[in-house]
């Protein structure tokens, strides 16, 4: 029978859950400060329910250490949750890095020229694209760059960006579950389950490439409409790739060591070797790399991130904040799609203000004013009157310029790694420690062992069932992180039959990387960072909205991946 103590943490537990979902914003004045926002969102609330847990002593500091560090019960063998962060910032770095030498951007503009002005052909190349360049890089380097890359792409073309937009989030989330690196979920998997990483990819090839072919013939059914996907697009020529390749030597590099890296992974992973032990030398050596090159470029004053060299300053001087590259691409596709004989050129958009794209559709709507509204953000009446702050901050500004100045790839690197994830997937395995500790998941065993209770050795009940409720939770749980954490312990705790786990295993693996393709944006920090950027260009794609084009696809890659994984079992009896 749950005690008080018990049922307060179930309780605390989705009330964090529900702020992750639905994030809530107090307005506050505090002294000296001034009229600042109180948030509660993915951030802060796991957070402040631990406080509030710890307090109450509904837990200890027995859970928090072993939700940080791991612990040493049988069930839980091998997972360790500072090493899946480790090994995550890790390879982000690198993939971050590489992908801002403008490697993504070439490929597009290379795919883009292949595809020519067949719409439909096109559609299926950046397909394509972006899924290999997702089973390498993870999903969130080509949220980053390819979302921003494809509100351009659409705006110049005149094209309803939705149809386009969706289909690169799919992609990108999909092919995630093909290396064990491709997504946190898939290193908590892994390490809770003790699958090798090479096994991994093994078993998730043929249900990737099931949901891959299943997802997109989905999206080419439900945007078959030509509002969505002309037949032919207005281009006048080719792109140039190599204007918006910035940096090829750091391209080269960068691919070198991440190639090596994810090649040394998968060897010393039959060796029982830890794998962040790899990938943060590997780290190290490409930070340094990109501190040495940088610092050459910029005393030789050679064009960094596609910017022409300094005129008339020297290393000493205050230099203007570094900007990306969007104006290059931009002005590249505008040229394309500008007629031949016409005497004058649009202008760039200004790198000062968003974007704005009017809709096309029902699908898209204006973005609103950049007031502080946004739940995230500080008011905008916040302000600072003792003047010694002002000028501190004056002087953190400038010197914080100075640095981006000299080293671009690590200044516009550093904003672009996912330092949410840290507190919130340590919240997450706190959290569950605390569940675990008040007999929750004992409960949620026994319910999952009555489930298949009738023919416990046979796996097919179980995947079906965690893969169902894995994508449920990632919509309910606070992101798919929150939902493979539990239903690993879950499914652990439940002592199932070795080939029974191992299925349950596979099946979450790909219910925890489909399921960002869901309901909710907060199904995946993919799909906050995306709904971010797309805001930022002056795209709002509704709630409703995101749930609607989403559906089929992920019913779609449910039905057919969890079928290969059955049929998968089914061949390994």
């Amino acid at each position: 029978m749950p005690s008080g103590f018990s049922i307060a943490t179930l309780v605390v537990f989705i009330l964090s859950i529900s702020f992750v979902i639905h994030p809530l914003s107090v307005p506050l004045r505090l002294p000296y400060i001034g009229r600042t926002r109180a948030v509660l969102n993915l951030t802060t609330a796991p957070i402040l329910a631990i406080a509030i847990l710890w307090a109450a002593q509904c837990l200890g500091s027995s859970q928090i250490r072993d939700g940080i560090v791991g612990t040493s019960e049988k069930y839980e063998h091998g997972v360790e949750p500072y090493n899946i962060l480790i090994l995550f910032f890790s390879l982000a770095y690198m993939a971050i890095t590489l992908d801002i030498t403008g490697i993504l951007q070439a490929a597009a503009f290379w795919v883009s020229n292949r595809g020519g002005s067949n719409g439909w052909k096109l559609y299926l190349y950046f397909y394509l694209m972006l899924t290999v360049i997702s089973v390498v890089l993870g999903n969130d380097p080509v949220i980053l760059s390819g979302t921003a890359f494809l509100v351009y792409y659409t705006k110049v073309a005149e094209l309803n960006p939705t149809s386009w937009l969706i289909a690169e989030f799919a992609a990108a989330n999909t092919a995630s579950m093909v290396l064990f690196v491709g997504n946190p979920t898939n290193v908590v998997i892994c390490q809770g389950f003790e699958v090798n990483n090479a096994a991994f990819t093994a078993y998730t090839i043929l249900p990737f490439l099931a949901c891959n072919v299943a997802c997109f013939i989905a999206l080419a059914f439900q945007f078959r409409d030509k509002k969505y996907l002309p037949r032919q697009l207005n281009n006048s020529g080719d792109l140039d790739v190599r204007s918006v390749l910035f940096d090829p030597k750091g391209a080269i590099v960068g691919s070198a060591l991440l190639g090596s890296c994810l090649a040394v992974i998968i060897i010393v992973s039959f060796f029982g070797v830890d794998v962040w032990k790899i990938s943060l030398p590997f780290a190290a050596a490409k930070f340094v790399f990109d501190l040495a090159w940088d610092h050459y470029r910029f005393t030789n004053n050679i064009p960094m991130l596609g910017h022409p060299p300094r005129q008339g300053s020297s290393s000493g001087d205050t230099i203007a904040e570094i900007q990306t590259d969007e104006d290059v691409v931009f002005k590249e596709l505008k040229r394309r799609t500008t007629v031949p004989n016409a005497t004058t050129e649009a202008p760039v958009q200004p790198r000062e203000n968003p974007l704005l794209i009017e809709p096309a559709s029902e699908t898209t709507e204006k973005a609103p004013s950049r007031k502080s509204t946004d739940p995230d953000s500080p008011s905008s009446d916040t302000h600072f009157p003792l003047p010694l702050l002002k000028s501190f901050s004056f002087a953190f500004a400038n010197r914080r310029t100075r640095l981006a100045a000299h080293f671009p790839t690590f200044a516009t690197a550093l904003p672009r790694l996912p330092f949410a994830l840290v507190p919130f997937a340590f919240s997450q395995f706190i959290l569950i420690e605390a569940l675990a500790h008040q007999g929750w998941i004992n409960i949620f065993a026994s319910w999952l062992r009555h489930a298949i209770q009738r023919n416990p050795d046979s796996p097919y009940a179980t995947i079906w069932i965690i893969g169902v409720l894995g994508i449920i939770l990632c919509n309910l749980s606070g992101t798919n992180i929150g939902a493979t954490i539990l239903l690993t312990k879950v499914v652990r705790t439940a002592l199932l039959p070795t080939h029974t786990e191992r299925a349950a295993a596979i099946s979450l693996a790909v219910a925890s990387n489909i399921g960002a393709v869901s309901f909710t944006f907060s199904a995946s920090l993919a799909g906050l960072l995306w709904r971010t950027i797309l805001t930022q260009k002056g795209i709002v794609i509704g709630q409703k909205m995101f749930a609607f084009w989403n559906t089929l696809p992920l019913v779609a890659m449910g039905a057919v991946g969890f079928a290969v994984v059955s049929a998968e079992m089914a061949v390994l009896r």
